[in-house]
């Protein structure tokens, strides 16, 4: 069985057996990746934490065929532990992890690794910046890489220039912004101002972008609740739970 070395990011684990973890990983070189740790529960195991959010380097004997293999070690680099500390934070990052899990299909999700291990780096260590603006960025950043970033600048019809300083008519199924003579035969339309679109833009590029109030970070979670409903599927009706218990807690903060 061939054996491979890569960075990888702890997204779910749960005991099997009387000593053993499987655990799911996302990591740099193979994807999304399910694995066994055997003995992982012992006390005196030879890996290394395997806690939520740890990122390591992982070595890994694959099973050709198979859809879960051996995790033969697990080197962690960083913790994160801090994120347990904040509620917010914690529940943000959970989202996060959530998006790759049920949406970065096998090897499809080696794009996704980088932003994801940003996003959480974000969230454990820009403390002044308020965490739902940190998620939304990293979860649009994250559509972007999946290749579902939705038009800011040209109408997502007809491609015409939209004049930045100006609101834009967002349809979802179309996926974007409207320009005015295609927006008049959207169905389930939604006004989004030119600052709104600002934030969109700032944050599909990568750029922090600060909103000015809870009544924004609402509005704005809620574009990218209905945008993921609308265009991410994984051909099943599961809700996404991790994202609801982030969206309830930030909407109880608000």
């Amino acid at each position: 069985m061939p054996l491979i070395a890569t960075e990888a990011i702890v997204l779910h684990a749960f005991n099997y057996s009387e000593s053993s973890r499987i655990v799911r990983l996302a990591t740099r070189d193979a994807g999304l990746v399910s694995v066994v740790a055997r003995g992982a529960r012992r006390p005196k195991s030879a890996f290394g934490a395997l806690d939520l959010f740890t990122h390591g380097v992982a070595q890994i004997s694959v099973k050709p065929q198979r859809d879960l293999h051996n995790l033969t070690a697990f080197d962690p680099v960083k913790s994160r532990v801090s994120l347990g500390s904040s509620l917010p934070r914690f529940s943000a990052a959970a989202m996060l992890s959530e998006l790759v899990l049920r949406f970065g299909h096998e090897e499809s999700a080696r794009d996704l690794f980088a932003p994801l291990a940003a996003g959480l780096d974000l969230l454990e260590c820009e403390l002044e910046s308020e965490p739902t603006d940190v998620a939304l960025r990293a979860a649009w950043q994250l559509v972007a890489v999946m290749g579902f970033s939705p038009a800011v600048d040209d109408c997502a019809n007809c491609h015409a220039p939209i004049d930045a300083e100006a609101a834009g008519v967002f349809d979802m199924r179309a996926g974007g912004v409207l320009c005015a003579n295609c927006a008049g035969a959207a169905a389930g339309r939604r006004t989004l101002p030119a600052p709104a679109r600002d934030a969109l833009r700032s944050w599909l590029s990568g750029e922090p972008h600060a909103l000015e109030d809870g009544a924004n970070r609402k509005a704005h979670r809620r574009l990218l609740r209905e945008f993921l409903a609308e265009h991410l599927h994984d051909g099943g009706a599961r809700a996404l739970t991790a994202f609801a218990a982030w969206d309830n807690l930030a909407d109880g903060a608000a």
